[in-house]
């Protein structure tokens, strides 16, 4: 199971014959995708009115992941840890990393943001091109 972040989805959605449409489809066949929440509200916030119900549709099959009060009490210790390192995030993708790494599973992200976090310990990031 694998957390996929917007950036991931928009990339597919905007071309599903890109590499990363293609990777995701395969993912979504073999019912490997997690969907967090903030990456759920963002995609169907972003979406047009005409398209909202078939994504919503499309996303209603997929593992929804939640905070926890531990996602919190993690994100306050990656934000001061960050800090102290000279890093800064936005909430979105700390919530959404603290949700992967509360349920053990690897973030796909195009996203640089999520290539910092990994270098400082938070995550686990899924390389797409070797997995």
């Amino acid at each position: 199971m694998i957390c996929v972040d917007t950036s991931v989805w928009i990339a597919a959605l905007r071309a599903r014959d890109s590499a990363a449409g293609r990777r995701l489809d395969g993912l979504l066949d073999g019912d490997e995708v997690a969907l967090p929440i903030p990456v759920r509200v963002e995609l169907l916030s972003g979406v047009s009115r005409a398209q909202e119900p078939r994504l919503r549709r499309a996303l209603s099959g997929l593992p929804v992941l939640f905070p926890t009060d531990s996602t919190w009490d993690r994100i306050d210790g990656w934000v001061r840890l960050a800090g102290e390192r000279g890093q800064r995030f936005g909430v979105g993708d700390l919530l959404i990393a603290a949700i992967s790494v509360d349920r053990g599973l690897p973030v796909w992200s195009l996203d640089n943001d999520f290539g910092r976090m990994q270098r400082l310990g938070f995550i686990e990031k899924f390389d797409a091109e070797s997995a």
